[in-house]
């Protein structure tokens, strides 16, 4: 029993040496997919690098509009008017500033499809060339191991 078994070990091992592993596609799908992860950190980096200036710029805007809210008033309908100017221009601004995020949110949403599409056409041409060398290889492979056999 135990020479079959060794026996069985070397025909597998010869089966297997006879049907190659092309480790450099994995190697090219590895880089394919680390650039296409770096491009994507870029896009997300930058939109966030984006956001985060338009809410500075919301804040210190509303700070600027605040200041002049609470100047000290010859009469108390100032006050009152001061309040609606600076509710007035709150809205003003908040939808500009939504506008703004909405404009970054858009440009994000348009760089990650352009790039999941690239990527994606890039993937198929790749999986194309490598289930082709595949085949050509397995059909060597089986005809070597036919001629052997014969």
């Amino acid at each position: 029993m135990a020479a079959k078994a060794q026996d069985f070990t070397a025909i597998f091992k010869e089966m297997t040496g006879a049907f190659p592993v092309d480790t450099k596609a994995m190697e090219e799908q590895f880089k394919n997919q680390t650039a296409l992860a770096e491009k994507m950190s870029t896009v997300a980096l930058d939109a966030a690098g984006k956001s985060a200036e338009l809410s500075a710029k919301w804040t210190k805007d509303t700070i600027a509009k605040m200041e002049a809210m609470t100047k000290a008033k010859a009469e108390p309908a100032d006050y009152a008017k001061a309040m609606t100017d600076f509710a007035s221009a709150t809205a003003e601004s908040a939808a500009e500033h939504m506008a703004s995020f909405a404009e970054i949110a858009k440009k994000v949403q348009t760089q990650t499809m352009e790039l999941v599409l690239a990527a994606g056409k890039d993937m198929s041409e790749e999986m194309t060339a490598a289930a082709k060398k595949a085949t050509d290889e397995v059909t060597a492979a089986a005809k070597k191991a036919t001629a052997a056999a014969k």
